[in-house]
């Protein structure tokens, strides 16, 4: 039904563009690497299609759209190792007349593929890396961002627990480079929305399997200790994207207080019992598709795919300059189940979203929160805005 739906809305708003016998062809490329499988708990241990399956639902609605306006849709996937060569696999695509290529990157190789495309015409649309430096001293004018960054994560989580009068945090950091780029930016978002950090510790990765018999019995010892003897505090936020200790943490600190940020309150842009505006007609026909429930990380790839649908159709064209217009222009939106339209940016092509905020099985809130205001959108109040941005697009 939803398919039907947006075929014959899109039919209405652009019955006046002229269609011809042969149909269109839009071709969107997908580049990937290997999730990591690396995770505290079985079951959060993604699948081998996290995100691919996005993508391929994704591929299905813009043709449901498409049978309507004479234009049809081809996914090509480009699946890539460590040692393989990034630029190959760019121009692979290129070669094969994909104009747009949605990513699911780290970081660097967004850098990499990105400055390998922009001589081919290529633009990306980044749906992994949260790296702020790709929106800010690293921006390019040829990379949009689906993926939320780590301060907009931060924001929604911090604006939550002010809300509740949660101002006095324990802020706790794994080991890693990411944890420490997620602590920086629970600080700052701390700082922006009046929370006060009464102390910081470092929880050292030192290996280890706890996977193991014993295992449970050494957690339940270690995780008191770790955050015994703190101030008094409201809440332990936690940045531990490694997960090394942060699935440990809930019903195992020394003082009973509630966990957020890698673990117990969790921000995130998507979660599979998330059921408000049409949530649910998505994420059952995902679960009927692929046999398993939707993931941020599909959301992301299944919103990046449909914005590029969105823009052949709203043009009416698959010249990849005049949809990429189209998707910088204040006329671009795309609707994505999150209770209202969702636009780009125009200092950093970053995708202003709301997010979820998520407690393991339910949907507790949704960011920004009531009383956060902006000049311009509520949105904006989720990561670094105008007058923070240090991007300049070229």
């Amino acid at each position: 039904m939803f398919r039907l739906l947006i075929g014959v809305f899109a039919l209405i708003a652009l019955s006046g563009t002229g269609l011809s016998d042969q149909p269109l062809e839009i071709r969107i490329g997908y580049l990937r690497q290997a999730p990591s499988r690396i995770r505290i708990s079985l079951i959060d241990v993604p699948a081998a299609n996290d995100g691919m399956a996005g993508a391929q639902l994704a591929t299905e609605d813009d043709n449901a759209t498409g049978r309507f306006l004479n234009q049809r849709y081809q996914l090509i996937d480009k699946a890539i190792g460590e040692n393989d060569d990034l630029l190959a696999a760019v121009n692979m695509l290129a070669d094969q007349g994909v104009s747009f290529i949605v990513t699911s990157l780290d970081a660097d190789r967004v850098l990499k593929a990105a400055d390998a495309g922009r001589a081919r015409g290529e633009t990306l649309i980044n749906a992994f890396a949260l790296d702020e430096r790709l929106r800010e001293q690293d921006c390019r004018a040829n990379v949009i961002h689906v993926a939320p960054t780590r301060s907009m994560l931060a924001d929604a989580l911090a604006q939550y627990l002010v809300w509740k009068k949660w101002r006095k945090w324990m802020l706790m950091t794994g080991s890693h480079d990411n944890d420490m780029l997620f602590a920086d930016a629970l600080r700052h978002a701390a700082k922006r929305f009046g929370a006060r950090i009464v102390e910081e510790r470092v929880f050292k990765d030192s290996g280890g399997a706890r996977r193991t018999d014993s295992g449970v019995a050494e957690i339940q010892q270690q995780m008191p200790v770790v955050t015994q003897g703190a101030p008094d505090y409201d809440v332990l936020v936690a940045a531990d994207e490694s997960e090394v200790f942060a699935g440990y943490l809930p019903y195992r600190t020394w003082d009973p207080r509630p966990v957020a940020g890698s673990a117990g309150l969790m921000p995130t842009t998507w979660d599979a019992a998330f059921d408000q505006w049409g949530a649910v007609q998505l994420q059952n026909r995902f679960t009927k598709a692929f046999q398993r429930s939707m993931t941020a990380h599909d959301m992301q790839v299944w919103t990046a795919v449909r914005m590029i649908g969105e823009a052949a159709a709203r043009t009416g064209s698959s010249d990849p300059a005049r949809m990429l217009a189209y998707l910088k222009s204040p006329e671009f939106s795309v609707a994505a189940f999150k209770g209202q339209k969702l636009t780009l940016r125009d200092w950093n092509l970053q995708l202003r979203q709301p997010i979820l905020l998520f407690d393991g099985r339910n949907t507790v809130s949704v960011s920004p929160q009531e009383g956060f205001l902006h000049q311009v959108s509520t949105l904006d109040t989720l990561g670094l805005d105008r007058p923070e941005t240090k991007c300049t697009l070229k």
